[in-house]
């Protein structure tokens, strides 16, 4: 198996190389855009979720108070403080306004939601919540970086310490969310995908190629998300949609956290930036 990974490594790394000068061309023409469709997408499971808790307030209040006996005041508590918490740190997002506050926020809401819902016990959703805590890192890093450009010009050691680690872990933590999607079967196709998949994740994880694997992982995340979460297709009386909703908008989440990847690098603490030392 690690032969067979190496030689996957081997031929995903001969293709970047093709496939380089298009991408370098890309990231040249959308380098403006690009942050800001990545900040939008990233949010987007944040604003679903704080617009379905004003739409079902009675029924998600009557799970909590059901599920954790806590009562009608602290589960109309809970509702209240996930719709404006998220509602509130999306527009904060969005407007580039006190950015590294709603980030804590929206990690206290991820948190919550892990508690609340028992996440903390099913391993997929467990992953794909600290998917999403990684794109925030990201997030979090880019406004670091902001804050630090006010002052241009000003000496300092070079990048930030902090920055460069929550980079790292952001990359990390996003590649959780693939590992929700290897499939353990012994079809040809099958292999193939994991095999494929996991040498683009290992790229993300240790920065090489890094803004060339994370857009060939966005695509392959964007096709999978629009093929298997299709909830316009399902009726909005059934659960399945609701479901299917959720997760759609949580993947668009982790393609937001790779889209900043590709947008801002993988940071100090990659493959990338250690061979521009060699």
């Amino acid at each position: 198996f690690i032969e067979k990974s190496l030689s996957i490594l081997f031929l995903v790394n001969h293709l970047f190389l093709l496939f380089l000068p298009s991408v370098a061309q890309f990231l040249r023409l959308t380098k403006h855009y690009l942050p800001h469709l990545a900040r939008l997408c990233l949010i987007s499971t944040f604003l679903e979720d704080g617009i379905r808790m004003w739409f079902q307030w009675n029924e998600q209040r009557d799970y909590i108070e059901a599920t954790w006996s806590c009562g009608y005041f602290l589960a109309t508590c809970f509702v209240l403080l996930n719709l404006i918490g998220q509602l509130g740190g999306c527009v904060l997002i969005l407007s580039r306004n006190f950015v590294q506050y709603a980030c804590f926020g929206l990690f206290g809401i991820i948190a919550l939601q892990t508690v609340a819902y028992s996440i903390l016990w099913d391993l997929k959703f467990l992953m794909r919540n600290l998917a999403l805590g990684g794109g925030l890192l990201l997030l979090l890093a880019e406004s670091r970086s902001e804050g630090k450009s006010m002052f241009a010009g000003v000496p300092s050691m070079g990048e930030s310490s902090p920055k460069q680690y929550m980079q790292l872990g952001g990359r990390v933590l996003l590649v959780l969310m693939f590992m929700t999607l290897l499939h353990f079967d012994s079809n040809f196709f099958s292999i193939l995908q994991n095999m494929v998949g996991t040498a683009l994740i290992i790229l993300v994880a240790i920065g090489f190629k890094t803004k060339l694997a994370a857009l060939t992982l966005v695509v392959w995340l964007l096709a999978i998300n629009v093929y298997f979460n299709a909830f316009w297709t399902v009726p909005a009386y059934k659960p399945m949609h609701d479901f299917l909703k959720y997760d759609f908008f949580q993947t668009t989440s982790v393609i937001g956290g790779l889209l900043l990847v590709v947008a801002l690098g993988p940071g100090g603490v990659s493959m990338d930036e250690k061979k521009k030392e060699w």
